[in-house]
């Protein structure tokens, strides 16, 4: 037990930046409280002492705000941050390593008693804050959860679900193959109001990579206007005076002076 209390506050003092001594972690985080009370209660609860695990989970539900079902199964350096309206039903399992904020849910979609009803969490799993993981399910080691979004699949190993419903996004190489098309995509982006980079950076979203494509398309059609007003330019004609005096190039003197 005082082992598992040494890794629960060394997680906390790891990844808490505002932590700033062992004592202030074991007095005053609830997530760590609630994981002191849950370890009993979870243990009645498997010895067959049903309400007295029950029991033991209300005082730390009316503690912290932190709802652990004593019959769920949770891992080591497990860190509940902040933990207020977090509830975790009955078949759950939370992996070694994993984070949890608050108003997390992991629930069940099912009513039938006996069955697997709440989702597996793997090892090293992130869940954002107000995140709903519902149904019997796997979220694979290393897989992070957005804020707010809605997951009813399983989620594959390092993989990041956001949405509702919650859709998978697979990380990239992280690799720009052209240079300075970063640069020159996010100027486009701030000139149509469009935040690139706002939550999916360097993530395969298929919604992100369609505008991306736009904004790429964006910054080569600008690039080659800029280079046929020069070309123009260079024969004496001037770009702006011709568009005021509504005069029309001919598109075949236009590929001459290009060629």
């Amino acid at each position: 037990m005082f082992a598992n209390l040494r890794e629960d506050i060394a997680s906390v003092l790891q990844r808490d930046p505002a932590a700033r001594s062992s004592w202030e972690v074991l007095t005053c985080y609830p997530g760590v409280h609630a994981l002191i009370l849950h370890r009993p209660a979870h243990w009645c609860w498997t010895h067959g002492l049903k309400w007295l695990g029950r029991f033991i989970s209300q005082i730390g539900r009316f503690i912290t705000g932190i709802e652990l079902h004593p019959g769920a199964k949770v891992g080591r350096r497990v860190f509940i941050d902040h933990g207020m309206g977090v509830v975790v039903g009955e078949t759950a399992e939370i992996g070694d390593d994993c984070t949890i904020y608050q108003g997390v849910t992991l629930g069940g979609t099912s009513l039938y008693k006996g069955v697997k009803r709440h989702p597996t969490l793997g090892k090293g799993v992130v869940v954002g804050a107000g995140a709903q993981v519902l149904g019997g399910f796997t979220v694979g080691d290393g897989a992070r959860v957005g804020s707010n979004a809605v997951v009813v699949k399983p989620v594959p190993a390092g993989a990041t679900a956001v949405g509702n419903p919650a859709r998978i996004l697979q990380p990239d190489d992280g690799v720009d193959r052209e240079p300075g098309r970063e640069l020159a995509r996010e100027a486009m982006a701030q000139q149509i109001g469009f935040t690139a980079y706002g939550v999916t950076v360097n993530l395969d979203d298929p919604y992100a990579k369609a505008i991306h494509a736009l904004l790429d398309h964006a910054v080569t059609q600008d690039r080659r206007i800029n280079q046929l007003v020069a070309l123009l330019e260079q024969q004496g004609i001037k770009v702006g005076d011709a568009a005021e005096a509504g005069e029309k190039l001919d598109t075949a003197y236009l590929s001459k002076i290009v060629d």
